[in-house]
């Protein structure tokens, strides 16, 4: 049976479509009764956002999202059309998520960090095993890192601060702060701060 909905509590100045949905009840977990949404929030038709979610102030959502349950998220936030984040996530200050991107339940996401379109994140190291749930976990993503487009990140994975990973990668395993990975397994190929730009717009991207 489905729970009641809950108090819904936003800040001052948020904009909020026709078609939005804030508070859809949770079938899972106890004492979720409030959804929590900062000041200056903007958010578009089609998100939905269900109870046990806190989120700080200027929120900024694209057309149908779907933040879950037991989430909660800084300030400064914005994620794109058709993006899910699924429930028991930490995410920090900052965070921008592009469209069609997929964040698995116990996911951590430091302040700063960036995905691009597509990527995709795991939580289950062995699908289908009736113990799965008891160590399920998505990866850490420190501060400041850049996902590329179409990069699937594996679980208990830790990107390290200011780490830049390519386009298409899957990333596997541990990577080290400010390296440059790519490939499928993502592996270390140098250092984002030796890197230069191409178009001569400045002498260095990453700082």
């Amino acid at each position: 049976m489905i729970k009641e909905r809950p108090v819904v509590e936003t800040g001052r100045g948020c904009v909020i479509d026709v078609g939005v949905l804030l508070g859809y009840p949770a079938s899972r977990g106890k004492n979720i009764d409030r959804v929590l949404i900062g000041d200056g929030g903007r958010l578009r038709s089609g998100t939905v956002i269900y109870s046990g979610v806190e989120i700080g102030k200027n929120l900024q959502t694209g057309h149908n999202v779907v933040i879950r349950e037991e989430n909660k998220i800084g300030d400064d936030f914005s994620i794109w059309n058709n993006s899910v984040i699924d429930y028991g996530c930490r995410i920090g200050d900052g965070v921008k998520i592009h469209c069609n991107c997929y964040v698995a339940q116990f996911t951590v996401i430091e302040d700063r960090a960036f995905m691009a379109p597509g990527v995709t994140i795991a939580n289950d190291i062995h699908p289908g095993c009736e113990h799965s749930s008891e160590c399920m976990r998505g990866p850490h993503i420190c501060k400041g890192v850049q996902i590329g487009v179409n990069v699937t990140i594996l679980p208990y994975a830790e990107i390290g601060e200011g780490c830049l990973v390519g386009a298409g990668s899957v990333v596997t395993g541990d990577l080290p702060p400010y390296s440059l990975a790519y490939g499928n397994p993502a592996r270390v190929r140098g250092d984002v701060r030796d890197l230069t730009c191409t178009k001569g717009l400045t002498d260095k991207p990453y700082k």
